[in-house]
Order: structure tokens, then sequence, then C-alpha cells
């Protein structure tokens, strides 16, 4: 059988081949010694390397078929892999075009001396192999400028996105602070305005006393009538300063519903009854004995029946408590009073709003207490309303509050 002969421009890739560890070493020397390759002075041999004894590997392929779209394909997978490399090492674009260019002169200078040993290499086959490289560099080149920039489009969308995100979580911040310098100013309108009216109350009684002394009892139940709202203001307030600085996980203990209950029918039936109110309680007698945290508990229960009770005129007040699915129980309060209007449901559990105007006492604190003990104990608030016929709190806590997470 008779080998096919070798062609001058395979002569020359098997040329390159047997040198490429002179030629390699020769390009790194040139590479050190360049002072616009600030980064390559930061790379080991191995690191400076990289791929292009696998590129070499390429062009030589191109020579051996004489046509560089054969061996595209893998020339770029390596270009496309030196210049994410050279993207991660630091390389600014620039430094990647002028090492390959140094490259390219490295072969070219290979180029001429194999033309020089006079093996039948002639002027045309000698601009063939020139061409060659030509292209096969510039391919390069391009393949590896083009990973680049998409690795620095990458890394730009990237920090982008942070920076959004991170706009995005100022501007919520800002809008925490504003709301939180809008609650602390209504807190303060709020107590100014009811120490406002307490004043004026305690006014007018003095100046009743001072004028008309006959009318001195009916003064003084004036005073005594506006000292008892003034001092409901202060401990509501107090209450809701000691909720929200206890920052504790709430301690959780079993203890018995029916005991619960019959302390909350006896601390609300005075209030309800005294207004000419019914008080209608309901206990399931299956639920013995829940864990969670009892005096809690007892505040939210103890918010919504005073609440019930402040905006209710005629009718009745209904207390119960009983299961509510599995691992759950409840304490529903509902009243037949005023009643929400649809309009102000989204903002009943804020701080200092309130369901009627000044002739109904109150602060406004109460649902907002309510609100911040059962995110504490983990409590699901529900609530129904119709403006002038009454509404309905009902508040599922879980069975044993020592198993959330």
């Amino acid at each position: 059988m008779t080998d096919t002969p070798k062609g001058p421009l395979r002569g020359f890739a098997d040329f390159l081949r047997s040198e490429r560890v002179r030629l390699t070493e020769q390009w790194m020397k040139e590479v050190f010694g360049d002072v616009d390759l600030i980064e390559a002075d930061k790379l080991t041999y191995e690191q400076l390397a990289d791929h292009l004894p696998e590129i070499l590997d390429g062009l030589c392929a191109a020579l051996d078929a004489e046509d560089l779209e054969k061996v595209e394909p893998a020339i770029e997978r390596d270009a496309r892999m030196h210049g994410l490399v050279r993207w991660r090492q630091g390389y600014r674009i620039e430094e990647l075009v002028r090492e390959l260019d140094l490259f390219h002169q490295t072969l070219a200078g290979a180029l001429e001396t194999f033309a020089d040993t006079g093996s039948g290499f002639t002027r045309r086959h000698e601009r063939r192999a020139r061409r060659l490289i030509a292209e096969a560099l510039s391919f390069v080149t391009l393949t590896s400028i083009r990973e680049v920039v998409s690795e620095r489009d990458r890394k730009i969308d990237d920090y982008t996105g942070k920076l959004e995100r991170a706009n995005h979580e100022l501007k919520l911040n800002q809008r925490l602070v504003s709301d939180l310098h809008e609650s602390r100013m209504q807190i303060t309108r709020s107590v100014v305005h009811d120490l406002r009216n307490f004043l004026n109350a305690f006014s007018v009684a003095l100046t009743l006393i001072g004028r008309a002394p006959a009318k001195a009892e009916a003064a003084l139940t004036l005073a005594h009538r506006q000292a008892a709202d003034m001092k409901q203001l202060v401990d509501q307030m107090v209450e809701y300063s000691v909720v929200l600085g206890d920052n504790s996980p709430p301690e959780a203990e079993p203890f018995d519903v029916r005991v619960l209950f019959d302390e909350l029918v006896t601390s609300c039936r005075p209030a309800i009854e005294a207004k000419g109110l019914r008080l209608k309680t309901a206990c399931d007698a299956e639920l013995v004995s829940v864990t969670s945290n009892r005096l809690k508990v007892k505040q939210v229960a103890l918010n919504l029946l005073s609440n019930a009770t402040k905006y209710t005129a005629t009718g009745e007040i209904e207390l119960a408590i009983g299961g509510a699915g599995e691992g759950h129980w409840s304490i529903r309060v509902s009243d037949t009073g005023i009643g929400i209007a649809a309009s102000d449901a989204d903002r009943v559990f804020d701080e200092f709003e309130r369901a009627a105007g000044d002739d109904i006492p109150g602060t406004g604190l109460g649902l907002a207490i309510v609100k911040e003990l059962c995110r504490v104990l983990h409590g699901q608030i529900r609530f129904e309303s119709r403006e002038g016929r009454g509404t309905t709190f009902e508040i599922c806590f879980p069975l044993d509050l020592g198993l959330v997470e």
C-alpha cells in the first residue's frame, strides 16, 4: 500500500507540533516582557499557558486539512474556554487581544524559520499557511472576546439585579421608617387630643363648681368620667408598649380551658350587664386543655370583649370557646354593635384606628394589641362585620404552641 505523500502545509503542521514546547516558552517570554500585559505577571506557567496548546493543536489540524472550517468547532470550544479563563483571571479585553497578537507573531516567526529550511515549501505555500494562521488567530481572538463580553454582561446583569433588589429593599425600609414616623406622629396627635379633652373637661367642671355650687355633683361626675377615660388611655398605651417591647418567645404551658373561660366571663360580665346588654356564653366540654401562653391568650380575649362592649349599644355579646379543626382551637367574640364599614376593614388593626367618633371613648389600640399578641401566639385572626348589624372576631390558636416552628 502506497503512503499518501505529505503536503507542505502538513509538514509545517508537524514542525509546529514538534516545536510546541519551545514556541510556548518563547511566547510566554514575550508576554512576561510586555509592559502592557499587567495581569500576566500575576499568573503561574500553567495559568498563563491555559488553552493555547489546544488552540495550537487546532491550528495544526487546520493546516493538515488546509481548511479552517473543518476544525472550527474544536478551535471555537478552546477559544471560548480561553476567553472565560482570562476573564476570571482579571484580563482586560485589550490584554487578551495583545497576548493573542504575540502568539500570532510567534507563529509567524516559526513559519519563516520553516520556510527557510528549503524543504519544498514555496512562497505560495507560505502565503497559504500565513493566511490560515491569520484566519485561525482572528477567529480565536473574536471568539475569546465574545466570551469575555458575554461573561461581563452576565456579571453586569447579576450586579444590576442585586442593585435593583437592594434598591427595592431600601425603598421598603424607607417606607417602613416613614410608616413608623407617621405612627409615632399619630400617637402624639392622639395623646395630645385626649389630654386636651381631659383638661377641657376638668376646666368645665371647675367652672361649674365656681359659678354654680349647686351643680358641683354633676361637675365632679364629669371630672371622674374623664379621669376614668384618661386612665384607660394610659393603661392601654402601657399595655401596648409592653407587648411591642417583649421580644422574648412566649412561654407555653398547659392550662385548663374551662378555668380560662370562667375567668373571662367573670371579668367581662359586669361591664356588659351595666350597659343593659345580654351575655351569651359557650364552652366546648371536649376541649379540656391546651398548651400556650395563658396570660397572653387571656389578654387577647379581654381586648376583644372590651371592644365589643364599647361599640354595642343594644343587644348582646357572645363569647364562645371550642375546637377549630385538627390541631387548633378558637376564641370567638360576637356583638350586635355598630359594625365595621367595608372601607375600614383593611385598617381596623392599625394603631389608633377607631370605628366611631369621639362620642365613644377609647384609644384605638385594642385591636392593634390583639394583632401583635396573635402574631406571637401564632393565632390566625378572622373577622366578619356588617355595618349597623355587628361584628364577629374569631382567633384560631394551635393546640400546642410548643410544637409550632
